[in-house]
């Protein structure tokens, strides 16, 4: 067994680092941009007075760094190279979303958002894979080019997890669709042209089968943004809308009519891998921070490093990170290899695990540094903040658990949903 990564992946991350340098830190300083990522001026990323949405300028300067790190070439590593791409790997994308994630919050990756210099463009993924020959012709530059994109409307309000009961309903109507419902958690609904909502159009409730994907316009009538919600942590692009009577056109259905859940399973352990490589990142540099002040920080008249009550705590969420990260890595590769259906249980154990590790991590960091850690001065408070969703999100930590229980005990089988297509 080989445990190195591979040469040219290592190679990268030395370019990645190079043009953080070169392009992205020179960007994040000038103009007073670095207002939004000095935690005592967090507030400069949130609108007020406009429910709390994200400052407009703040989002130009995400965009821009995302156009510089597509004009070298990286923010497209995991598409197909006929797109733009390098075929990124699974493996690829978890070493780079840790590799970020270890540097700490700034221009070149921002989780809160889930902005970073390598995309992961799931509608663009989603559309290569269920989007008709008419809706890859209007969608795809457009995607690519960051012109267009759409949320996704599969939460509702009385149904969070279960994504079976839907009350949302599509009926047919001649030529067309007849929509009613409501969802919540609609994230880039403030700027998105189109919601992709899930709704029932045949079977029972509980059934996998008979929801189907509806492309719907934002401005169609009945189509209506009831409410921003605020979260722990803001700016807030988490809408709640409500569906009343929205008439679409037949060829409005992404994917296969029925079979609307597979468009989300499909890449929910890509998704799943690369975050919880995200949440990685991020604790480790949590431990690092923390190591390093302890070093430094001498109460008492001997550093903080000396004193088992620092050490401990730090080795034991070390120890957590190394198996940790030997786990993402052998799941990341099961995944090239043998697709994404094939380490489901493995993807559940990462993703529950690494969220719940960040939040301690956040948690120790601001424990070691004190009342500095506890203030905005650090960046502490505000990782806890934003990686706290992780563990209702994504899939919340009992749902992954339970997921794993079920392949334990032989309830599940590593295998694709049926109707999800593996490849």
């Amino acid at each position: 067994m080989d445990f190195d990564l591979p040469p040219e992946l290592a190679a990268y991350l030395d370019t990645l680092d190079d043009f953080i340098a070169r392009e992205i830190k020179p960007l994040e300083e000038q103009d007073d941009n670095m207002r939004f990522f000095d935690h005592r001026r967090e507030d400069a990323r949130t609108d007020w007075e406009r429910d709390g949405l994200p400052n407009e300028e703040w989002e130009a300067l995400l965009a821009e760094a995302r156009r510089r790190a597509d004009g070298a070439g990286h923010y497209r590593y995991p598409y197909p190279k006929e797109y733009g791409g390098q075929d990124g790997t699974n493996l690829g994308m978890a070493v780079i979303r840790e590799h970020l994630a270890v540097k700490g919050l700034g221009l070149h990756n921002d989780l809160q958002n889930e902005h970073s210099i390598v995309g992961n463009n799931v509608g663009f993924l989603l559309m290569l894979n269920y989007g008709s020959e008419k809706q890859k012709a209007e969608w795809i530059d457009a995607l690519l080019e960051g012109r267009m994109g759409f949320a996704f409307g599969i939460t509702e309000p009385d149904h969070g997890s279960d994504a079976t009961h839907l009350e949302t309903t599509g009926v047919r109507d001649g030529d067309r669709w007849r929509i009613n419902g409501e969802k919540t958690w609609n994230t880039g609904i403030h700027k998105a042209k189109y919601d992709l909502i899930f709704a029932r159009t045949s079977g029972n409730a509980g059934d996998g089968l008979g929801i189907t994907a509806f492309l719907v316009p934002t401005d169609a009538p009945g189509f209506k943004l009831e409410e921003m919600l605020w979260t722990f942590n803001m700016p807030t692009d988490h809408g709640r809308v409500s569906l009343t009577d929205v008439m679409v056109p037949h060829d409005a259905i992404f994917g296969e009519e029925g079979r609307g859940l597979q468009v989300v399973q499909h890449f929910f352990n890509e998704n799943r891998i690369r975050q919880a490589a995200s949440s990685l990142g991020a604790a480790q540099f949590c431990i690092n921070e923390s190591i390093e002040y302890a070093k430094v920080r001498a109460p008492f008249g001997k550093p903080l490093a000396t004193n088992q009550a620092i050490q401990f705590p730090l080795v034991e969420l070390q120890t957590q990170c190394e198996m940790l990260r030997a786990l993402i890595h052998k799941t990341a590769w099961g995944m090239d290899r043998d697709g994404a259906f094939s380490v489901s249980d493995k993807v559940s154990m990462c993703n529950y695990w690494s969220n719940r590790l960040c939040c301690e991590a956040a948690d120790r960091a601001m424990q070691v540094h004190g009342g500095l850690g506890y203030s905005r001065h650090k960046p502490f408070e505000h990782i806890y903040r934003h990686h706290r969703r992780y563990r209702i999100t994504e899939g919340a930590e009992e749902i992954q658990m339970r997921r794993v229980a079920g392949y334990l005990f032989g309830f599940m089988k590593q295998r694709a949903p049926k109707g999800v297509r593996e490849d």
